[in-house]
């Protein structure tokens, strides 16, 4: 396993353009004058005077770089005067001496990439490309140099030394080459990515990965993977085989996706959502299902009042855990049906009686719900890993609080007893965008949901945008974490895996800009769609 810092913001300054000149070239000349008649030798013998100079060829001569066009932007860069480095015959990517575990990845990729040899620990040359881990700071941020005919990629972190690797791939593929000068750049938010439901939708493994890579390159550094809700339960199981779906990806698959993505410096969190979108569990386990004063079932709900539904997902967390090695985990928490209805506490009494008898006679359902939210986070949290739920699983008065360290992934505000973002900010609460408004890519397009594009995220969103299309108080900025682009699959069989995939190429590029820098872009949206088109 590669070894990981815990990502920090960093806010990267504006340079000023610096022209540096390259010294001059002299050209010799190889023109012998006659020698003159009066100069003879003792001998007789004539002595050629010294040739005289002719005029110097010109020095070669560069405008000032311009900054490598990317996807994301890079924050910063210091121009200068030169040739710029383009990929030769006998390039090669070295990494430094010391560094060779920890960025041996990093370089055989680049390397491959761009066609040229890795070096592995060889002293550089003119014309290589140098990769080391140097520096303190945010783990994501790098610098990349390009002086005397060579790069330099350093950075505190490997995965800062990655983002460098893509900057310089997007470079030449953009231009051929790239600029002369010094990249300074950082993430603006520290969780960037895209969010995948394959519990109604099944997509290949190969599919995932594709969508990997893809992520990688645009700097994203999580995938959030909802594989249980009402329709299938999509990852094989050992404890519970009798919830698994058809099809399904093996736990072979699933190590295979995670290994790719650590590789790629992406986390993949998974979701398995409860006490809500457990549907395909029920259908196995129809004794835990959750029903009414009048005996009707709630559609995906388990009864949160009997011991057995705790039991069996905390089964599940506990079997889940290892597989996904990463530093976050999604509890789910939303649209808990018994809680959409006007009063929770008469349609469903034993939740009520169960509530009072844990919190006292004036807890209500919606602290039983908030106590299992609490439990499951317990289960997961000596994992060491972030917690997070979505924003409806968090209520407000209650007796019972959610656990200060749950992270809200705020997706709505248009649910039964909404609460808007700012309370959740005013609690001190640490949120990442979801907004439904303009990240939300649903199959289908139900519930007047329509498809994202990547002209309006570009133009309209910043990651203060968490609900509509107003944003919080900027004052706030800190307490959001970032955002993910995700797509569900209401309608799976909507549209293919091939119109997924081209459906959210320019929301996600789109997107990879505005949570890397939040700044109006420079680039007006034409510009940015051709770059993509190259990249």
């Amino acid at each position: 396993m590669k070894r990981r810092r815990v990502h920090a913001i960093a806010t990267a300054g504006v340079a000023a353009l610096v022209a540096l000149a390259l010294p001059g070239c002299t050209a010799a000349s190889d023109e012998v004058r006659a020698p003159s008649p009066t100069a003879q030798g003792a001998a007789g013998t004539t002595t050629a005077q010294a040739a005289a100079p002719t005029p110097p060829a010109p020095s070669p001569t560069y405008a000032l770089s311009t900054a490598p066009r990317t996807i994301p932007a890079v924050r910063e860069h210091q121009a200068a005067r030169g040739p710029g480095w383009k990929p030769a015959p006998d390039a090669r990517v070295v990494v430094a001496q010391g560094d060779t575990a920890a960025l041996s990845d990093e370089a055989r990729l680049l390397a491959g990439e761009l066609g040229i040899k890795y070096g592995e620990s060889a002293a550089p040359r003119a014309g290589d490309v140098e990769l080391s881990v140097e520096g303190a700071g945010n783990p994501e941020s790098y610098t990349l140099t390009v002086k005397d005919g060579r790069v330099r990629i350093n950075g505190p972190d490997e995965a800062g030394v990655f983002y460098g690797t893509r900057t310089l791939k997007q470079a030449v593929r953009a231009s051929g080459s790239a600029p002369e000068g010094t990249v300074r750049d950082a993430p603006a938010k520290p969780q960037r990515g895209l969010n995948l439901d394959i519990a109604r939708k099944h997509f290949t493994p190969e599919w995932i990965k594709t969508r990997l890579r893809e992520m990688a390159d645009l700097k994203l550094n999580q995938l959030g993977l909802h594989f249980s809700d009402d329709q299938a339960f999509r990852i094989q199981s050992d404890s519970h085989p009798e919830i698994v779906s058809t099809p399904h990806l093996t736990k072979a698959q699933v190590r295979d996706i995670t290994a790719l993505a650590s590789r790629l410096h992406i986390t993949v969190v998974p979701e398995i959502d409860s006490p809500g979108h457990l549907g395909a569990v029920l259908r196995a386990h129809p004794d835990l299902q959750l029903r009414d004063v009048n005996g009707r079932a709630v559609k995906g709900a388990v009864d949160i009042s009997n011991p057995a539904s705790a039991k069996l997902i905390d089964d599940l967390l506990r079997e889940y855990r290892p597989l996904f090695p990463g530093g976050a985990w999604h509890l789910g928490a939303d649209e808990y049906q018994a809680l959409v209805v006007r009063d929770p506490q008469a349609s469903f009494p034993q939740l009520a009686r169960a509530a009072q008898q844990r919190y006292g006679p004036s807890a209500r359902v919606q602290d039983l719900a908030t106590g299992w939210l609490n439990d499951r986070a317990d289960v997961v949290r000596p994992s060491g890993k972030a917690l997070k739920a979505w924003n409806d699983g968090f209520f407000a008065g209650g007796v019972a609080g959610a656990a200060k360290d749950i992270q809200v992934e705020y997706w709505t505000g248009k649910e039964i007893g909404a609460r808007p973002p700012l309370e959740y900010l005013r609690e001190g609460r640490k949120l990442v965008n979801l907004n439904d408004e303009y990240l939300y890519y649903v199959l289908g397009e139900p519930n007047q949901f329509t498809y994202p594009t990547g002209r309006r995220i570009y133009e309209q969103w910043t990651p203060l945008v968490l609900r509509g299309t107003t944003p919080v108080p900027a004052s706030y900025d800190g307490q959001i974490l970032g955002g993910r682009l995700a797509v569900w699959a209401d309608l799976s069989g909507a549209q293919t895996q091939d119109q997924v995939a081209a459906g959210i190429r320019m929301p996600l590029a789109a997107l990879s800009q505005k949570v890397w820098d939040a700044r109006t872009p420079q680039l007006p949206w034409s510009e940015f769609q051709a770059l993509a088109g190259r990249l």
